[in-house]
């Protein structure tokens, strides 16, 4: 059921003060805040805590301006809004519920439902399945493994990995059964079980070799790169850059070639689950080189992607997972139709920067091979075109993407449904 309800924007609002000076303008992260709280004051129930899935600014608020604010509860549990003013649109967007509180908003599993529960509850799959899968293991497992790692050294430590990866190839027929699904369409045949081994194996291989990178042991590696000058002259431009990578082969990796770049800044963006297990994972390392990490679904987060790009730094964004309502495009992937995010584009554009595709493949042993490639780059795109060259944008990733998979495909990390045949949500178009 859609609630209206009014928002007037006082105009001694502190955040108006310098922002601008003479011609004040609401901040889009104070209009999300003030959106938060009138939806709460409406009455809807659910989270107290909320994130931001998607958010679009359309119209600035000026002090004095009257809002009126429409929102719905979905069936997953977020609340899609749109504010307008006098009948012109401001913003809109979706709000969804903080990680810990998701699964409790949403329902019951699409395991736990019944046919018609899961079609209700699960609009995409790749937008659930991957974040509310449990990661096998704990901080525990993980200290040990560490410790014997960096005790005996790299080699003993492979040696582990196989006994590790024989066991996830026997006890997670889930992931097997869609690592076998993604190898068949990368490799153009049906796939057997020393197939399934070797992506294991070097999901295993790049997960260990994380913590000698962060520990900068360069030394151990054999590390090749492709399109690497494209990366100097970005960086000796000084206006900043977004790469985005995958779940496709190690992305730390790049640490490797950024020791050659004097002055290379690299935050990654990343929702909270995942930046807490890299949080993790840099422990081992040095804290004062450990990546610096911007949690996505907060409301600052924009606000600290661009002070990184504002400074010459680059942006790094794992861009191949959908997630709640943000919107999301269509796309044909290995033969598929896929749903790929399109809110790193949308940041892009809006931020007006260029944009790299970047992987770090695992080619065996202690060799690896880094890619730089150019997606697009949105400096100078005019506000009538900025649509199109998002969507054009999106397709050269996805077209990057599956190139890198079938050229190297036992580089593939996403153990989960990522086509959305289970569900039959493939066969629904793109989100908005």
């Amino acid at each position: 059921m859609r609630t209206t309800t009014t928002l007037e924007i006082d105009a001694g609002h502190p955040a108006l003060a310098g922002h601008f000076p003479g011609a004040p303008i609401l901040p889009g992260v104070v209009l999300l805040d003030e959106t938060v709280r009138a939806v709460e004051r409406a009455g809807a129930r659910g989270p107290t805590r909320w994130t931001v899935g998607a958010a679009k600014f359309l119209k600035p608020v000026r002090p004095g301006d009257v809002l009126t604010l429409e929102h719905e509860r979905l069936a997953n549990g977020s609340i899609r809004f749109a504010l307008s003013s006098a009948g012109r649109a401001v913003a809109q967007g979706v709000l969804r519920p903080a990680p810990e509180e998701a699964i409790a908003a949403a329902g019951p599993a699409p395991e736990e439902a019944g046919p018609a529960d899961a079609a209700a509850t699960t609009p995409r799959t790749s937008a659930t399945h991957w974040a509310r899968a449990r990661e096998r293991g704990n901080a525990v497992t993980f200290s040990i493994m560490t410790f014997l790692s960096l005790t005996l050294g790299r080699r003993v430590a492979r040696g582990l990995l196989y006994g590790i990866a024989a066991y996830f190839l026997l006890f997670a027929p889930t992931a097997r059964r869609h690592g076998r699904d993604y190898l068949r369409r990368a490799l153009g045949r049906p796939p057997t079980a020393r197939d399934s081994f070797r992506q294991i194996f070097a999901f295993a291989s790049t997960i260990l070799d994380r913590l000698y990178l962060l520990k900068e042991r360069f030394e151990l590696f054999a590390v090749t790169t492709e399109g690497e000058p494209l990366m100097r002259a970005a960086t000796a431009r000084g206006t900043g850059a977004f790469l985005l990578g995958a779940h496709l082969g190690s992305f730390e990796v790049m640490s490797a070639v950024g020791r050659n770049q004097p002055g290379l800044r690299v935050a990654m963006a990343m929702y909270q689950d995942t930046a807490s297990r890299l949080t993790l994972l840099t422990r081992a390392g040095d804290p004062a080189r450990a990546p610096e990490i911007s949690p996505l679904g907060h409301l600052g987060a924009m606000l600290r992607i661009r002070d990184c790009l504002d400074a010459g730094g680059f942006v790094g964004m794992l861009a191949d997972r959908t997630i709640g309502e943000a919107p999301a495009q269509r796309v044909s992937f290995l033969g598929r139709p896929a749903l790929l995010p399109s809110g790193p584009m949308r940041a892009a554009a809006a931020l007006r920067r260029p944009v790299y595709f970047m992987t770090g493949l695992y080619r065996g042993a202690n060799r690896y091979h880094v890619v730089f490639r150019e997606i697009a780059d949105f400096s100078s795109v005019a506000r009538g075109e900025r649509e199109a060259r998002i969507e054009a944008a999106i397709h050269r990733y996805a077209a990057l993407l599956e190139e890198y998979c079938r050229s190297d495909p036992y580089n593939w990390f996403n153990f989960y449904d990522f086509w959305h045949e289970e569900t039959g949500a493939g066969a629904r178009g793109a989100a908005a």
